[in-house]
Protein backbone atom coordinates (compact mmCIF):
# COMPACT_ATOMS: atom_id res chain seq x y z
CA UNK A 1 0.00 0.00 0.00
CA UNK A 2 1.30 3.54 -0.69
CA UNK A 3 2.87 5.69 2.01
CA UNK A 4 0.26 8.39 1.40
CA UNK A 5 -2.69 6.13 2.20
CA UNK A 6 -4.44 7.80 5.15
CA UNK A 7 -5.09 5.56 8.16
CA UNK A 8 -6.72 6.54 11.44
CA UNK A 9 -5.08 5.95 14.83
CA UNK A 10 -1.50 5.41 15.97
CA UNK A 11 -2.23 1.70 15.87
CA UNK A 12 -4.57 1.24 12.89
CA UNK A 13 -7.49 -1.07 13.56
CA UNK A 14 -8.84 -3.87 11.37
CA UNK A 15 -12.62 -3.93 11.35
CA UNK A 16 -14.03 -7.42 10.88
CA UNK A 17 -17.82 -7.13 11.18
CA UNK A 18 -20.67 -4.90 12.24
CA UNK A 19 -24.30 -4.91 13.28
CA UNK A 20 -26.65 -1.96 13.61
CA UNK A 21 -24.60 1.02 14.73
CA UNK A 22 -21.69 -1.02 16.08
CA UNK A 23 -18.54 -2.59 14.60
CA UNK A 24 -15.90 -4.96 15.95
CA UNK A 25 -12.16 -5.10 15.31
CA UNK A 26 -9.84 -8.10 14.92
CA UNK A 27 -9.07 -7.98 18.65
CA UNK A 28 -12.73 -8.42 19.54
CA UNK A 29 -13.20 -4.81 20.67
CA UNK A 30 -16.68 -3.34 20.10
CA UNK A 31 -17.18 0.26 18.96
CA UNK A 32 -20.14 2.57 18.52
CA UNK A 33 -19.68 3.82 14.98
CA UNK A 34 -20.12 7.59 14.71
CA UNK A 35 -18.54 7.85 11.26
CA UNK A 36 -20.19 5.09 9.21
CA UNK A 37 -17.31 4.47 6.81
CA UNK A 38 -17.18 8.21 5.95
CA UNK A 39 -20.98 8.67 5.90
CA UNK A 40 -21.40 5.56 3.76
CA UNK A 41 -23.13 3.11 6.08
CA UNK A 42 -26.30 5.15 5.95
CA UNK A 43 -28.93 2.90 7.47
CA UNK A 44 -27.15 0.25 9.57
CA UNK A 45 -24.34 -2.27 9.47
CA UNK A 46 -25.44 -5.67 8.16
CA UNK A 47 -28.96 -4.40 7.51
CA UNK A 48 -30.92 -7.61 6.79
CA UNK A 49 -32.96 -6.05 3.96
CA UNK A 50 -29.79 -5.00 2.11
CA UNK A 51 -27.79 -8.18 2.74
CA UNK A 52 -30.75 -10.27 1.58
CA UNK A 53 -31.08 -8.22 -1.63
CA UNK A 54 -27.34 -8.51 -2.32
CA UNK A 55 -27.28 -12.24 -1.62
CA UNK A 56 -30.27 -12.98 -3.84
CA UNK A 57 -28.92 -10.86 -6.69
CA UNK A 58 -25.46 -12.46 -6.38
CA UNK A 59 -27.12 -15.82 -6.84
CA UNK A 60 -28.58 -14.66 -10.18
CA UNK A 61 -26.07 -12.27 -11.76
CA UNK A 62 -23.31 -10.14 -10.23
CA UNK A 63 -22.11 -8.07 -13.17
CA UNK A 64 -23.03 -7.09 -16.70
CA UNK A 65 -21.95 -3.38 -17.24
CA UNK A 66 -24.15 -0.59 -18.60
CA UNK A 67 -23.96 -2.13 -22.08
CA UNK A 68 -26.91 -4.24 -20.92
CA UNK A 69 -30.04 -3.32 -19.02
CA UNK A 70 -30.82 -4.77 -15.63
CA UNK A 71 -34.03 -4.30 -13.68
CA UNK A 72 -32.51 -3.01 -10.38
CA UNK A 73 -30.66 -0.25 -12.29
CA UNK A 74 -33.82 0.97 -14.01
CA UNK A 75 -35.84 0.76 -10.80
CA UNK A 76 -33.27 2.75 -8.81
CA UNK A 77 -32.89 5.31 -11.59
CA UNK A 78 -36.64 5.91 -11.64
CA UNK A 79 -36.77 6.36 -7.86
CA UNK A 80 -33.76 8.68 -7.73
CA UNK A 81 -35.05 10.78 -10.64
CA UNK A 82 -38.41 11.23 -8.90
CA UNK A 83 -36.78 12.15 -5.58
CA UNK A 84 -34.24 14.56 -7.08
CA UNK A 85 -36.65 17.41 -7.72
CA UNK A 86 -35.03 17.98 -11.11
CA UNK A 87 -37.53 18.16 -14.00
CA UNK A 88 -37.03 15.83 -16.97
CA UNK A 89 -34.36 14.09 -14.91
CA UNK A 90 -31.93 11.54 -16.27
CA UNK A 91 -29.70 9.39 -14.05
CA UNK A 92 -26.25 7.94 -14.78
CA UNK A 93 -24.71 5.56 -12.23
CA UNK A 94 -21.03 5.52 -11.30
CA UNK A 95 -19.02 3.71 -8.66
CA UNK A 96 -18.11 6.63 -6.35
CA UNK A 97 -18.65 10.28 -5.50
CA UNK A 98 -15.38 11.16 -7.18
CA UNK A 99 -16.53 9.58 -10.43
CA UNK A 100 -19.96 11.20 -10.09
CA UNK A 101 -18.43 14.67 -9.73
CA UNK A 102 -16.00 13.93 -12.54
CA UNK A 103 -18.99 13.08 -14.77
CA UNK A 104 -20.85 16.21 -13.69
CA UNK A 105 -17.86 18.35 -14.64
CA UNK A 106 -17.67 16.61 -18.02
CA UNK A 107 -21.38 17.25 -18.64
CA UNK A 108 -21.19 20.91 -17.61
CA UNK A 109 -18.09 21.72 -19.65
CA UNK A 110 -19.46 19.90 -22.71
CA UNK A 111 -22.88 21.55 -22.42
CA UNK A 112 -21.46 25.02 -21.91
CA UNK A 113 -18.39 24.52 -24.14
CA UNK A 114 -16.18 26.02 -21.45
CA UNK A 115 -13.54 24.63 -19.09
CA UNK A 116 -14.07 27.40 -16.52
CA UNK A 117 -15.54 26.29 -13.18
CA UNK A 118 -16.57 28.11 -10.03
CA UNK A 119 -15.90 26.26 -6.77
CA UNK A 120 -16.09 27.13 -3.10
CA UNK A 121 -13.14 27.76 -0.84
CA UNK A 122 -12.49 24.91 1.62
CA UNK A 123 -14.31 22.45 -0.68
CA UNK A 124 -13.62 18.80 -1.47
CA UNK A 125 -15.06 16.95 -4.48
CA UNK A 126 -12.92 13.82 -4.93
CA UNK A 127 -9.48 12.50 -5.74
CA UNK A 128 -9.50 12.24 -9.56
CA UNK A 129 -7.48 14.66 -11.68
CA UNK A 130 -10.48 16.84 -12.52
CA UNK A 131 -12.09 16.81 -9.06
CA UNK A 132 -8.80 17.65 -7.34
CA UNK A 133 -8.63 20.68 -9.60
CA UNK A 134 -11.88 22.05 -8.13
CA UNK A 135 -11.03 21.15 -4.52
CA UNK A 136 -10.38 24.24 -2.42
CA UNK A 137 -8.72 22.38 0.46
CA UNK A 138 -4.94 22.22 0.44
CA UNK A 139 -4.78 19.04 2.49
CA UNK A 140 -6.48 17.12 -0.33
CA UNK A 141 -4.89 18.77 -3.39
CA UNK A 142 -1.72 16.86 -4.30
CA UNK A 143 -1.13 18.75 -7.56
CA UNK A 144 -1.74 22.24 -8.91
CA UNK A 145 -1.93 20.92 -12.48
CA UNK A 146 -5.47 21.02 -13.80
CA UNK A 147 -7.60 20.37 -16.89
CA UNK A 148 -9.92 23.15 -15.69
CA UNK A 149 -9.63 26.84 -14.95
CA UNK A 150 -11.10 27.19 -11.48
CA UNK A 151 -12.20 30.33 -9.66
CA UNK A 152 -12.83 30.07 -5.92
CA UNK A 153 -15.71 31.89 -4.26
CA UNK A 154 -16.29 32.92 -0.63
CA UNK A 155 -19.34 31.91 1.37
CA UNK A 156 -19.21 28.24 2.36
CA UNK A 157 -17.62 28.82 5.79
CA UNK A 158 -19.90 30.87 8.04
CA UNK A 159 -17.69 31.52 11.07
CA UNK A 160 -14.27 32.11 9.50
CA UNK A 161 -12.95 34.41 6.83
CA UNK A 162 -13.55 38.06 5.93
CA UNK A 163 -17.35 37.91 6.21
CA UNK A 164 -17.59 35.99 9.51
CA UNK A 165 -18.47 39.09 11.55
CA UNK A 166 -21.56 39.87 9.44
CA UNK A 167 -25.11 38.75 10.18
CA UNK A 168 -26.62 36.15 7.83
CA UNK A 169 -28.25 38.67 5.51
CA UNK A 170 -25.12 40.78 5.16
CA UNK A 171 -22.97 37.65 4.87
CA UNK A 172 -25.04 36.41 1.94
CA UNK A 173 -24.97 39.82 0.27
CA UNK A 174 -21.18 39.99 0.64
CA UNK A 175 -20.75 36.49 -0.80
CA UNK A 176 -22.99 37.36 -3.76
CA UNK A 177 -20.92 40.51 -4.37
CA UNK A 178 -17.78 38.38 -4.26
CA UNK A 179 -19.30 35.98 -6.80
CA UNK A 180 -20.07 38.89 -9.12
CA UNK A 181 -16.50 40.13 -8.72
CA UNK A 182 -15.04 36.69 -9.45
CA UNK A 183 -17.14 36.43 -12.61
CA UNK A 184 -15.50 39.66 -13.73
CA UNK A 185 -12.20 37.75 -13.85
CA UNK A 186 -13.50 35.01 -16.13
CA UNK A 187 -13.10 35.26 -19.87
CA UNK A 188 -16.21 34.15 -21.72
CA UNK A 189 -18.83 31.86 -20.28
CA UNK A 190 -18.20 29.94 -17.07
CA UNK A 191 -19.55 26.38 -17.25
CA UNK A 192 -20.78 25.75 -13.72
CA UNK A 193 -20.60 26.34 -10.00
CA UNK A 194 -19.96 23.14 -8.03
CA UNK A 195 -20.75 23.32 -4.32
CA UNK A 196 -21.45 21.09 -1.34
CA UNK A 197 -24.49 22.38 0.59
CA UNK A 198 -22.57 21.39 3.74
CA UNK A 199 -18.86 20.85 3.20
CA UNK A 200 -17.86 17.33 4.22
CA UNK A 201 -14.10 16.96 4.34
CA UNK A 202 -13.94 20.70 5.06
CA UNK A 203 -15.35 20.07 8.52
CA UNK A 204 -19.16 20.19 8.10
CA UNK A 205 -19.07 23.92 7.44
CA UNK A 206 -22.09 25.57 5.86
CA UNK A 207 -23.30 28.98 4.67
CA UNK A 208 -26.53 30.60 5.82
CA UNK A 209 -29.64 28.97 4.37
CA UNK A 210 -30.51 30.56 1.05
CA UNK A 211 -27.00 31.51 -0.01
CA UNK A 212 -26.87 29.14 -3.00
CA UNK A 213 -30.36 30.28 -3.96
CA UNK A 214 -29.01 33.83 -4.06
CA UNK A 215 -26.02 32.61 -6.06
CA UNK A 216 -28.41 30.87 -8.46
CA UNK A 217 -30.00 34.17 -9.41
CA UNK A 218 -26.58 35.46 -10.49
CA UNK A 219 -25.71 32.21 -12.23
CA UNK A 220 -28.96 32.20 -14.19
CA UNK A 221 -28.26 35.66 -15.58
CA UNK A 222 -25.03 34.30 -17.04
CA UNK A 223 -26.36 30.89 -18.09
CA UNK A 224 -24.04 29.16 -15.62
CA UNK A 225 -25.07 25.71 -14.32
CA UNK A 226 -25.35 24.82 -10.64
CA UNK A 227 -23.92 21.43 -9.58
CA UNK A 228 -24.99 20.40 -6.08
CA UNK A 229 -22.54 17.87 -4.64
CA UNK A 230 -24.82 15.78 -2.41
CA UNK A 231 -22.35 12.94 -1.84
CA UNK A 232 -22.43 13.58 1.93
CA UNK A 233 -25.61 15.65 2.42
CA UNK A 234 -28.07 13.54 0.45
CA UNK A 235 -30.76 11.04 1.50
CA UNK A 236 -32.06 12.94 4.54
CA UNK A 237 -28.88 13.06 6.63
CA UNK A 238 -29.41 16.72 7.50
CA UNK A 239 -32.85 15.93 8.92
CA UNK A 240 -34.52 19.13 7.77
CA UNK A 241 -34.31 18.24 4.09
CA UNK A 242 -33.89 15.17 1.89
CA UNK A 243 -31.24 17.00 -0.16
CA UNK A 244 -28.90 19.69 1.05
CA UNK A 245 -29.83 21.96 -1.86
CA UNK A 246 -33.35 22.30 -0.48
CA UNK A 247 -32.09 24.69 2.20
CA UNK A 248 -31.20 26.99 -0.71
CA UNK A 249 -34.00 26.10 -3.09
CA UNK A 250 -35.81 29.41 -3.53
CA UNK A 251 -34.71 29.41 -7.18
CA UNK A 252 -35.54 25.75 -7.72
CA UNK A 253 -33.42 22.59 -7.89
CA UNK A 254 -29.85 22.45 -9.22
CA UNK A 255 -29.17 21.74 -12.87
CA UNK A 256 -26.99 18.76 -11.90
CA UNK A 257 -26.98 16.75 -8.68
CA UNK A 258 -24.32 14.23 -7.69
CA UNK A 259 -24.73 11.48 -5.09
CA UNK A 260 -22.88 8.46 -3.69
CA UNK A 261 -21.89 7.04 -0.30
CA UNK A 262 -25.07 6.38 1.71
CA UNK A 263 -27.32 5.12 -1.07
CA UNK A 264 -25.39 1.84 -1.33
CA UNK A 265 -24.98 1.40 2.45
CA UNK A 266 -21.39 0.33 1.83
CA UNK A 267 -21.76 -0.96 -1.72
CA UNK A 268 -19.93 1.07 -4.35
CA UNK A 269 -22.66 3.31 -5.79
CA UNK A 270 -22.52 6.86 -7.08
CA UNK A 271 -24.34 8.80 -9.71
CA UNK A 272 -25.37 11.98 -11.48
CA UNK A 273 -28.85 13.42 -12.00
CA UNK A 274 -29.32 16.15 -14.60
CA UNK A 275 -31.98 17.66 -16.82
CA UNK A 276 -32.34 15.63 -20.00
CA UNK A 277 -30.94 18.36 -22.25
CA UNK A 278 -27.77 18.48 -20.16
CA UNK A 279 -27.36 14.75 -19.65
CA UNK A 280 -27.98 14.07 -23.34
CA UNK A 281 -25.49 16.66 -24.60
CA UNK A 282 -22.71 14.07 -24.86
CA UNK A 283 -22.42 13.09 -28.53
CA UNK A 284 -19.91 10.24 -28.14
CA UNK A 285 -20.12 6.71 -26.76
CA UNK A 286 -19.93 6.48 -22.98
CA UNK A 287 -20.46 3.65 -20.49
CA UNK A 288 -19.58 2.69 -16.95
CA UNK A 289 -18.10 -0.76 -16.56
CA UNK A 290 -19.09 -1.10 -12.91
CA UNK A 291 -21.64 1.71 -12.53
CA UNK A 292 -25.16 0.30 -12.47
CA UNK A 293 -23.95 -3.19 -11.56
CA UNK A 294 -26.91 -5.47 -10.75
CA UNK A 295 -25.59 -6.31 -7.30
CA UNK A 296 -24.91 -2.71 -6.22
CA UNK A 297 -28.20 -1.52 -7.69
CA UNK A 298 -30.08 -4.22 -5.78
CA UNK A 299 -28.45 -2.93 -2.60
CA UNK A 300 -29.42 0.63 -3.48
CA UNK A 301 -33.06 -0.25 -4.15
CA UNK A 302 -33.38 -2.14 -0.85
CA UNK A 303 -31.52 0.51 1.14
CA UNK A 304 -33.53 3.41 -0.24
CA UNK A 305 -36.79 1.56 0.42
CA UNK A 306 -35.74 0.96 4.05
CA UNK A 307 -34.75 4.61 4.48
CA UNK A 308 -38.11 5.87 3.22
CA UNK A 309 -40.30 3.28 4.91
CA UNK A 310 -38.69 3.87 8.31
CA UNK A 311 -38.52 7.69 8.00
CA UNK A 312 -34.81 7.83 8.73
CA UNK A 313 -34.79 11.47 7.66
CA UNK A 314 -37.19 12.16 10.52
CA UNK A 315 -35.00 10.11 12.87
CA UNK A 316 -31.96 12.16 11.79
CA UNK A 317 -33.85 15.33 12.61
CA UNK A 318 -35.08 14.14 16.01
CA UNK A 319 -32.07 12.21 17.30
CA UNK A 320 -29.61 14.55 15.59
CA UNK A 321 -31.25 17.56 17.24
CA UNK A 322 -30.93 15.95 20.67
CA UNK A 323 -27.31 14.99 19.99
CA UNK A 324 -26.38 18.51 18.89
CA UNK A 325 -27.93 19.97 22.05
CA UNK A 326 -25.93 17.49 24.14
CA UNK A 327 -22.70 18.30 22.28
CA UNK A 328 -23.19 22.03 22.82
CA UNK A 329 -23.68 21.45 26.53
CA UNK A 330 -20.46 19.43 26.65
CA UNK A 331 -18.58 22.03 24.61
CA UNK A 332 -19.49 24.74 27.12
CA UNK A 333 -17.26 22.93 29.64
CA UNK A 334 -14.29 22.39 27.28
CA UNK A 335 -12.32 25.55 26.36
CA UNK A 336 -10.66 23.75 23.42
CA UNK A 337 -13.99 23.49 21.55
CA UNK A 338 -14.34 26.63 19.43
CA UNK A 339 -17.63 25.65 17.83
CA UNK A 340 -20.23 22.89 17.58
CA UNK A 341 -22.03 22.93 14.25
CA UNK A 342 -24.09 20.72 12.02
CA UNK A 343 -27.59 19.68 11.10
CA UNK A 344 -29.35 16.38 11.66
CA UNK A 345 -26.90 13.51 12.02
CA UNK A 346 -24.07 15.55 10.53
CA UNK A 347 -22.30 17.22 13.46
CA UNK A 348 -18.83 18.62 14.07
CA UNK A 349 -16.69 19.98 16.87
CA UNK A 350 -13.92 22.38 15.90
CA UNK A 351 -10.93 22.31 18.25
CA UNK A 352 -8.55 25.23 18.69
CA UNK A 353 -6.03 26.37 21.26
CA UNK A 354 -8.27 27.67 24.07
CA UNK A 355 -9.35 31.26 23.67
CA UNK A 356 -8.01 31.56 20.12
CA UNK A 357 -8.90 30.69 16.54
CA UNK A 358 -5.62 28.78 16.11
CA UNK A 359 -6.25 25.19 15.02
CA UNK A 360 -5.08 22.44 17.35
CA UNK A 361 -4.66 19.26 15.28
CA UNK A 362 -2.79 17.58 18.15
CA UNK A 363 -5.82 18.02 20.40
CA UNK A 364 -8.12 16.63 17.71
CA UNK A 365 -5.85 13.60 17.27
CA UNK A 366 -5.74 13.06 21.03
CA UNK A 367 -9.53 13.15 21.32
CA UNK A 368 -9.85 10.75 18.39
CA UNK A 369 -7.53 8.29 20.15
CA UNK A 370 -9.23 8.69 23.53
CA UNK A 371 -12.67 8.16 22.01
CA UNK A 372 -11.46 5.02 20.29
CA UNK A 373 -10.12 3.73 23.62
CA UNK A 374 -13.54 4.44 25.08
CA UNK A 375 -15.31 2.49 22.32
CA UNK A 376 -16.32 5.27 19.92
CA UNK A 377 -15.21 5.83 16.33
CA UNK A 378 -15.18 9.43 15.05
CA UNK A 379 -14.03 11.16 11.88
CA UNK A 380 -11.69 14.09 11.29
CA UNK A 381 -11.72 16.96 8.82
CA UNK A 382 -11.24 20.67 8.36
CA UNK A 383 -9.54 23.13 6.08
CA UNK A 384 -6.01 24.46 6.22
CA UNK A 385 -6.72 26.44 9.39
CA UNK A 386 -9.12 24.17 11.28
CA UNK A 387 -9.09 20.88 13.13
CA UNK A 388 -12.49 19.24 13.32
CA UNK A 389 -14.02 16.08 14.76
CA UNK A 390 -16.79 14.82 12.47
CA UNK A 391 -19.83 12.86 13.66
CA UNK A 392 -22.04 11.07 11.12
CA UNK A 393 -23.49 7.79 12.44
CA UNK A 394 -25.99 5.60 10.60
CA UNK A 395 -29.36 7.34 10.33
CA UNK A 396 -31.04 4.65 12.44
CA UNK A 397 -29.12 5.83 15.54
CA UNK A 398 -31.23 5.57 18.71
CA UNK A 399 -31.53 8.16 21.46
CA UNK A 400 -29.76 5.78 23.87
CA UNK A 401 -26.87 5.30 21.43
CA UNK A 402 -26.61 9.06 20.88
CA UNK A 403 -26.32 9.55 24.63
CA UNK A 404 -23.78 6.71 24.91
CA UNK A 405 -21.62 8.29 22.22
CA UNK A 406 -21.91 11.74 23.79
CA UNK A 407 -20.76 10.39 27.15
CA UNK A 408 -17.70 8.72 25.62
CA UNK A 409 -16.87 11.86 23.66
CA UNK A 410 -17.27 14.00 26.79
CA UNK A 411 -14.73 11.87 28.66
CA UNK A 412 -12.37 11.99 25.67
CA UNK A 413 -12.61 15.79 25.48
CA UNK A 414 -11.98 16.22 29.20
CA UNK A 415 -8.95 13.94 28.95
CA UNK A 416 -7.09 16.61 26.93
CA UNK A 417 -7.83 19.53 29.29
Amino acid sequence: MPDWLALYYRRPIELTHGEGRHVWDAGGNRYLDFFGGILTTMTAHALPEVTKAVSEQAGRLIHSSTLYLNRPMIELAERVAALSGIPEARVFFTTSGTEANDTALMLATAYRRSNQILAMRNSYHGRSFSTVSVTGNRGWSPTSLSPLQTYYVHGAVRTRGPFAHLDDTAFTAAAVADLEDVLGQARGGVAALIAEPIQGVGGFTAPPDGLYGAFREVLDRHGILWISDEVQTGWGRTGDNFWGWQAHGRSGPPDILTFAKGIGNGMSVGGVVARAEIMNCIDTNSISTFGGSPITMAAGVANLAYLLEHDLQGNARRVGGLLLERLRAIAATVPAVREVRGRGLMAALELTKPGTDVADPDAAAAVLEAAREGGLLLGKGGGHDTSVLRIAPPLSLTVAEAEEGAEILERALHSIV
